[in-house]
């Protein structure tokens, strides 16, 4: 099956059939290329609805998990967005084709350098990256509409609380190192509310307010 078909039935039978109603965010995923995103020798397996590995002990989510984070961020075109992991440069993707601007943090050299390199020879002039510890946001660029965790923490990074602007969403896997509940949380002047939307599994997210390294 060619890459386009295979990425038009993941949409269908993964994630419209299965409760993602946003056009926009159904849209985004048929037009991302995910094969683009994974190892070589993953690529017969780029729509099928399971995470694939990537070097460094890193993954690339699922496309289910992908569409629901995305969803819940729901992001305007206008709208400024965080994204803590730049990992693959999947999700980032995704983000860039819904928001005005993107700010993507890897705190992996080698992973952001990759998946800058493969962004913007894809075209996309709207991302801004940076190199350094997630859990500590991007401080310089906030305040955000939208910051979206790609890897599983112990609890909200104050940091990140801080950075989203008043009606802003973050949405972020909180839970152990193996295990996690994925939550969307609002903020309303000082007043944050959490919200659970799924049961997940990421990998942990290091840094200052995240897990320790060991």
């Amino acid at each position: 099956m060619h890459e386009s078909d295979a990425r038009l039935r993941m949409v269908q039978e993964q994630l419209a059939a299965r409760g993602i109603r946003s056009g926009r965010v159904l849209e985004a995923m048929r037009s991302v290329p995910r094969h683009m995103f994974v190892p070589l020798q993953e690529r017969g397996s780029a729509y099928t609805d399971r995470a694939l590995s990537l070097a460094h002990g890193q993954t690339i989510s699922q496309p289910f998990m992908v569409a629901t984070m995305t969803e819940s961020l729901a992001l305007h075109p206008d709208d400024r967005v965080l994204e803590i992991g730049t990992g693959s440069g999947y999700q980032t993707a995704v983000l860039a084709e819904l928001a005005h601007e993107v700010y993507t943090v890897e705190r992996d050299p080698e992973l952001a350098l990759q998946a800058r390199e493969l962004l913007e020879e894809m075209g996309y002039g709207n991302i801004r990256y940076l190199v350094g510890d997630g859990t500590l946001g991007w401080p310089s660029q906030a305040p955000y509409d939208g910051i979206v965790v790609t890897a599983g923490a112990p609890s909200l990074p104050k940091e990140l609380q801080a950075q989203l602007r008043d009606g802003g969403r973050i949405v972020i896997p909180i839970g152990t190192r193996s295990e996690q509940e994925l939550y969307r949380v609002l903020r309303q002047g000082v007043e944050y509310s959490k919200e659970w939307i799924t049961s997940c599994r990421f990998v942990p997210l290091v840094g200052e307010e995240g897990w320790s390294e060991a």
